[in-house]
């Protein structure tokens, strides 16, 4: 059984920043990469940016609507998971009362209180069903309520993302008529941007800054040139 108190607020806001930034570091980092891998692919076997252009939007169109989706179903998987646990534990409270009294002076036990101050609190608790089924979903389950519009806001957050990390390494193919060229632009501006965005990610959740910007870069740049190097060799053929 959990036995960490937190103060209410504080997890609140924690959680709703750490949520977003988790939808954005997930739509940005596949949004930089994937259209990236995709531009220098096609720059590897057509010379018209326009090409790539049409292709780059679709595949940005795609793919935000792809992750957007994805982070749409799984917000709403956490939502259907807590309601389940929720029914759960009205049944129990209602059919095992004797096995949740347990479990709640079990959960005082472990912070320390007396037998004495163990019975009173847990008597306290119980006189609220709804106050105690939401104490063992925190304390027992460590479950927190989920915002009832998470899915969306993780949905919508994950595509923009998506899509202002596409933009990046598409822009170029925008201004410069050569896919050569364009690339050579593409890939210096992708690059630094993975790396700030890679520092930025590895800051905020306690990685080596450095070492964790060169990391993305490196993926960034690895996909990209393999994707050019496929599309070289069947140009060959």
């Amino acid at each position: 059984m959990d036995t960490h108190l937190h103060h209410d607020t504080h997890i609140e806001s924690h959680l709703k920043s750490s949520e977003m930034l988790t939808d954005i570091v997930i739509g940005m980092s596949d949004g930089l990469t994937v259209p990236f891998a995709l531009a220098a692919g096609l720059s590897g076997a057509v010379s018209s940016s326009t090409i790539i252009v049409i292709a780059g939007i679709a595949e940005i169109c795609a793919g935000s609507i792809a992750m957007g989706l994805g982070g749409y179903l799984a917000g709403k998987t956490e939502q259907d998971h807590y309601s389940s646990e929720v029914k759960r534990e009205y049944d129990e409270v209602e059919n095992k009362r004797h096995l949740e009294i347990e479990e709640t002076k079990e959960f005082f036990a472990n912070i320390g209180l007396s037998p004495a101050l163990q019975d009173q609190a847990t008597e306290e608790i119980a006189q609220d069903k709804d106050r105690w089924v939401d104490f063992m979903m925190k304390y027992e389950l460590g479950l927190e309520k989920p915002d009832p519009k998470r899915a969306t806001k993780s949905a919508l957050n994950i595509g923009l993302a998506y899509i202002a990390g596409g933009i990046i390494p598409l822009s170029p193919y925008f201004f410069v008529t050569d896919s050569t060229e364009a690339l050579k632009i593409s890939v210096v501006a992708t690059l630094i941007c993975l790396f700030i965005f890679g520092y930025f990610k590895s800051k905020i959740t306690g990685v080596n800054p450095l070492m964790g910007a060169v990391k993305v870069m490196l993926i960034g740049a690895v996909a990209a040139a393999a994707a050019f190097g496929v599309a070289k060799l069947f140009e060959g053929h």
